[in-house]
């Protein structure tokens, strides 16, 4: 396993995190199956684990809490804040009053005392950067979290929150978890050259495509993998930029052939090789899926298969631009980009 500095903050994490996001009903992984995962992972090396409030509602933080039971002061733990925990309107976003009580309903699931990063799952349009960051640099300051990350942010809110912490003397946001493989490259673009030019650490999750670069989706062969009954629109071969996904993964698992390689190496060897991130989030649902995600643990590619794989999916390009997850809400609701009649 390889270590890298979480961006500024001195701390060392392997350049895979284990995501919990498939335990609990998600994944409809067990406490057992959970507990075998944590252990195999720290086994392996791994010494960051990633969930969020939202994951199986809650049911994630819990069965991570369980798993790391005894040992928690060599886990560097994450979790995320900001999306629905109920129909109550309030019980979400990124207000002061909703991120002191999700953080406390956190830390009892998890069974701890603070939590090493914390991240505001997506942008809120409707809460200012000024209130968020004044919650969560108070929330350090009594010892709650370590540091506070943002995660899916465009490259725009990330400079304009750096700015607001600057501007109002408040801690900043010292990571960003964008979605990043090798079908999804978009933040090449803007995302990267920005979280590089600010030193934010970069904690890619998605590396495999949610699936599709697991070796499992290929042509001719039925789709098993669990997220068709979750997200069937993402694997739906009638829709154009699943066809164009499909075709590259073809490509891409003849170049991980001709590289000797699994697609899965060569898909987390690609994100690991950018300079810009530090370590891919990895989200198994059972220890048969980790122990083929921990081969990657060690894999350097070489300019000739980074430039292969280039050749197939061009440099900051995504081949399906409408899970980006970060669009601005002005392209979203109509109402937003036409101007208002005056009466």
């Amino acid at each position: 396993m390889q270590y890298r500095t979480l961006g500024r903050t001195g701390v060392q994490v392997s350049t895979l995190v284990l995501g919990a996001m498939n335990f609990g009903a998600i994944g409809r992984t067990s406490q057992d199956e959970a507990t075998a995962i944590v252990d195999a992972a720290l086994d392996a090396g791994i010494n960051m684990i990633d969930t969020a409030d939202m994951y199986s509602t809650g049911g994630s933080e819990e069965m991570v809490g369980k798993a790391i039971a005894g040992r928690r002061d060599d886990i560097v733990l994450a979790t995320k804040a900001n999306m629905p925990m109920s129909e109550e309107r309030n019980h979400q976003g990124s207000s002061r009053r909703w991120l002191v009580t999700a953080l406390d309903d956190s830390l009892r699931r998890l069974g701890v005392d603070h939590v090493d990063l914390y991240q505001v799952h997506r942008w809120d349009p409707r809460t200012s950067d000024e209130e968020t960051l004044s919650a969560l640099t108070d929330l350090q300051r009594a010892g709650k979290i370590r540091y506070f990350g943002s995660s899916t942010f465009p490259a725009y809110r990330i400079v304009q929150a750096q700015w607001a912490a600057r501007e109002n003397r408040l801690g900043r946001y010292v990571t960003e978890q964008p979605s990043y493989s090798m079908l999804q490259r978009g933040i090449e673009a803007h995302v990267l050259p920005t979280t590089e030019e600010y030193g934010l650490g970069v904690l890619a999750w998605s590396p495999l495509a949610s699936g599709w670069l697991s070796g499992a989706v290929r042509e001719g062969r039925e789709i098993t993998t669990h997220r068709s009954g979750v997200l069937p629109q993402r694997f739906d071969l009638t829709i154009p930029s699943n066809r164009a996904r499909l075709d590259a993964v073809e490509r891409l698992a003849a170049v991980a052939g001709e590289a000797g390689l699994t697609l899965i190496q060569l898909a987390l060897g690609f994100v690991t090789a950018h300079p810009g991130v530090t370590s891919a989030i990895i989200g198994p649902r059972t220890v048969e899926h980790l122990q083929s995600q921990l081969a990657a643990a060690d894999t350097v590619l070489s300019a000739d298969v980074l430039d292969a794989i280039d050749a197939v999916v061009a440099p900051g390009v995504d081949l399906a631009p409408d899970e980006k997850f970060d669009t601005p809400p002005a392209l979203l609701d109509a109402s937003l980009r036409r101007r208002r009649k005056l009466t």
